[in-house]
């Protein structure tokens, strides 16, 4: 009662704080540099004019602009200061009940020329600012940035956990977004973990962690975006820089070399990643299942080992920015990727009536090749329609992926209680699949006032995939098992519209409100069975943000939003994937979308930590399912909506100082999960707490080397319809930079103890699947990175469809 009794009155005290500073004197401006960009996160110091004693300070924002209250009539000056420019002070000013505002318009902020050249910027730790929609993870300059891969620092952002297969999480919830300078990077997981391994984290500038993003985002996702804004070239003339790298898995070898290029010339603004990579991985796994039916009871015994290697051509993205003038910029982003993968799941497994004692033994070596091959390219513009931060900005995206597989299975199956010959089949499969991916969007911002915006836009989106995957037995030439084979396309439009406000009601309460509105159109159909299924239907996504900046070094952010996570395309195809006699995966064409409500209060402490309660609500949850027979002793898994998921979860994020040269990153995570699931084996529910602990830390040692540990365990926790046990792992690294720092040496080794073990259990019906999987997580590594520039030295300042092709 008395929790619910602060979350009540604590709103309602907000809005009263708004009203007690409605009138107080504020002063307003933006900050611009001598080449009319905004000067973004600079410190603007509010001082008495009499003896410059210090008032109040504040952060400009992403557009250079500012407000500052004054507490009282009177006369101040105005103190600019930030890394790289020189300081700046404004003539006295007065504001009085008559003035009770001054604004400033434009200052004009000159670079410091003592700070042209080579920069070193030694901070240990990013700092953190919390927006009314995001968090925004500044990383340009620090520790963390220098030597690491963009994928590296991704990982380690507040609340951000990625698994052993790439899968991505933001406060223990999957469905993320990933997306590049705000634009959609139309990559799948494993492509889009490719790319961030081959970009140096110098390359940027901040992250934006946006867990209910607004109306202007596209729907998808139910955990939210992470959006990497690159730090743009300012450099007139060529850098960039080349690495190659080494790793070993303690099976597998595996390597990586790359070069970024970026060049600059007049208007032209260009860059061009190039990368090459044999990528390994694998796994040791044992599976235990006791099936009971009312005749028997059948144990099953399963150990597994797992390989896979890609290979192929650099892959290739590059993209061209032309300035029209000042004030419109046309651009192009293009990449290519083309590699062979080839991979083995091999399993032993022993079937038995009794525990230990099997009556039948089966070898199954299913082994997979496959060539993918994906093209992107955007064509966008962006224009700036008045001094006020209006503004115009539109995408037209196309994505081509292609995948040639094929697999050969080979049983053999052992009596072991009657000497008998060995029982062989041979299998053999031929999967094809195509996506085309259209999309266009257009933005438009209207600049009300200096504190005050109106958004609008929209987006189309089209998808065509097709996918016609071939059966046969393989005992002396191949025979089609129509049973297994299926011809499946399908084609989804997506229409998209939205209107969002941002504004201030007070100097010390910021406000968002948006809705979006989503039509979708989708058909999907197999010419083998002659099924279809046709889907239509209109979404409404609402949006509401609250900030209250309570003190200077004290905020409290509210916020809801409702959001969507879409099936994956290949789960809706109906073709039955075979892994051994035993186990099968099949798609189902009936599945639905899940729709989350997401609602959040945060404070922010010091600008720096952040402790957040969210609450979610999911509906028709996409759940991986499994369906059970016990005469045949068959698991077929497949996915399904299943009834609502409730959960609440209490996080806190903040560095900590050890020594001097000893900083600490830490993030806290408790929630409580509660599933209600309804399928084919019945009503059943699936509760946990769980928590997370995770400290990552950087150690400045002795001749400039330095050391990183990562430390992290995660409590047990439920997955749908399995409990998933706990993990730990240990992660250590060092990195030393040679020739005045243009070339890092960088050494890791990560899961150094080997404990982080995947290990999940279900009980259904009585019938009992425990599986134990090591995902070869613990490697040794080492890279050197070599960066260059030839040019006109600078400042170094301190500082649209990608759900689609997720789903792919």
């Amino acid at each position: 009662m008395k929790k619910l009794t602060v979350l009540t009155v604590l709103p309602l005290l907000c809005l009263f704080s708004g009203m007690l500073y409605a009138q107080k004197p504020t002063i307003t401006g933006r900050l611009v540099t001598t080449q009319q960009a905004p000067l973004t996160y600079a410190t603007i110091t509010l001082q008495k004019a009499a003896d410059s004693s210090f008032v109040s300070a504040i952060l400009s924002d992403t557009t250079g602009r500012f407000a500052i209250t004054a507490p009282a009539a009177g006369s101040y000056v105005l103190k600019v200061s930030t890394m790289g420019y020189k300081t700046h002070k404004t003539a006295p000013f007065t504001v009085s009940p008559e003035k009770p505002g001054h604004d400033h318009g434009d200052i004009l902020i000159s670079q410091d020329s003592r700070s042209l050249g080579e920069v070193s910027v030694t901070a240990m730790r990013p700092t953190l600012i919390q927006k009314a929609d995001r968090m925004v993870l500044n990383v340009e300059g620090t520790a963390m940035a220098s030597g690491n891969s963009a994928y590296t620092v991704l990982g380690r952002a507040p609340g951000v956990f990625i698994d052993q297969q790439g899968n991505i999480q933001l406060n223990g919830r999957p469905g993320v977004t990933v997306m590049l300078d705000g634009k959609l990077t139309y990559l799948s997981a494993a492509d889009l973990r490719n790319l961030l391994e081959s970009m140096p984290a110098e390359n940027i500038k901040n992250i934006e962690i946006i867990t209910n993003p607004s109306a202007k985002y596209d729907a998808e996702g139910a955990s939210g975006i992470l959006n990497i804004n690159l730090k743009k070239n300012d450099l007139q003339g060529i850098n960039g820089s080349i690495s190659a790298g080494y790793i070993y898995n303690g099976r597998q070898h595996a390597w990586n070399t790359g070069a970024t290029l970026n060049f600059k010339k007049g208007r032209f603004n260009s860059f061009a990643n190039l990368d090459a990579a044999r990528r390994v991985g694998g796994r040791e796994a044992t599976f235990t299942r006791i099936f009971y039916s009312p005749l028997n009871t059948t144990y099953f015994d399963q150990t597994a080992v797992g390989n896979f290697a890609s290979v192929g051509p650099p892959r290739v993205r590059l993209g061209s920015d032309y300035s029209i003038d000042k004030n419109h910029l046309i651009g192009f982003v293009a990449g290519y990727n083309r590699n062979s993968a080839k991979s083995d799941f091999l399993t032993e497994t022993l079937i038995g009536a009794a525990p230990n004692n099997p009556g039948q033994f089966i070898d199954a070596d299913n082994v997979l090749e496959n060539t993918y091959r994906n093209f992107t390219t955007n064509l966008h513009y962006a224009g700036k329609l008045d001094t006020a931060g209006s503004s115009l900005s539109a995408d037209l995206d196309y994505v081509s992926i292609a995948n040639r597989g094929a697999s050969w299975t080979s049983n053999y199956f052992t009596n072991l209680l009657v000497p008998e010959p060995v029982i062989t089949e041979f299998l053999y499969s031929d999967t094809p699949n195509d996506f085309d991916i259209y999309s266009g969007k257009i933005d438009y911002t209207r600049a009300l006032s200096k504190s005050a915006k109106f958004e609008t836009g929209g987006r189309i989106s089209s998808v065509v995939t097709a996918a016609d995957s071939k059966f046969y037995f393989n005992n002396g030439g191949l025979t089609p098992d129509p049973k297994r084979s299926n011809e499946f396309n399908y084609r989804e439009n997506i229409y998209a519209a939205y209107i969002n406000f941002q504004g201030t009601l007070s100097p010390k309460l910021n406000v968002q409100a948006g809705l979006r509105a989503e039509q979708t159109d989708s058909r999907g159909e197999s010419p083998t069975t002659g099924q279809v299924t046709d889907r239509s239907y209109l979404n409404l996504f609402p949006s509401v943000f609250l900030q209250h900046k309570v003190t200077p070094n004290y905020d409290i952010n509210y916020s809801y939003s409702r959001r969507l996570q879409r099936p994956n395309y290949g789960n809706l195809n109906p073709f039955i994937f075979y892994r051994d006699p035993y186990t099968y995966i099949e798609g189902n064409p009936y599945l639905r979308p899940q729709y989350a409500h997401s609602l959040s209060v945060t404070q922010v402490f010091k600008k720096t930590y952040n402790l957040v309660l969210s609450y979610q609500l999911t509906n028709d949850i996409i759940s991986e399912l499994l369906r059970i027979d016990p005469t045949t002793n068959t698991t077929i898994y497949y996915n399904g909506n299943v009834n609502t998921g409730h959960d609440v979860s209490l996080s806190g994020n903040g560095p900590i100082k050890i020594a001097k040269n000893w900083d600490t990153s830490n993030t806290l995570y408790f929630a409580y999960t509660d599933l209600n699931l309804e399928n084919g084996n019945g009503p059943q529910r699936n509760r946990q707490f769980t928590y997370m602990a995770q400290s990552n830390h950087t150690v400045g040692l002795l001749k400039d080397i330095r050391m990183e540990l990562n430390l992290l365990y995660r409590g047990p926790g439920v997955s749908g319809l399995y409990r998933v046990k706990a993990m730990n792992r240990v992660d250590l690294g060092f990195k030393k930079s040679f020739l005045n720092k243009k070339l890092d040496l960088s050494v890791n080794a990560p899961d150094i103890f080997k404990s982080y073990r995947l290990r999940f259990d279900s009980t259904i019906n009585g019938n009992i699947n425990n599986f134990d999987q090591y995902f070869r997580s613990r490697t040794i590594g080492a890279s050197l990175r070599y960066n260059f520039s030839k040019g006109q030295k600078v400042d170094i300042r301190k500082s649209s469809a990608v759900e689609e092709v997720n789903r792919t």
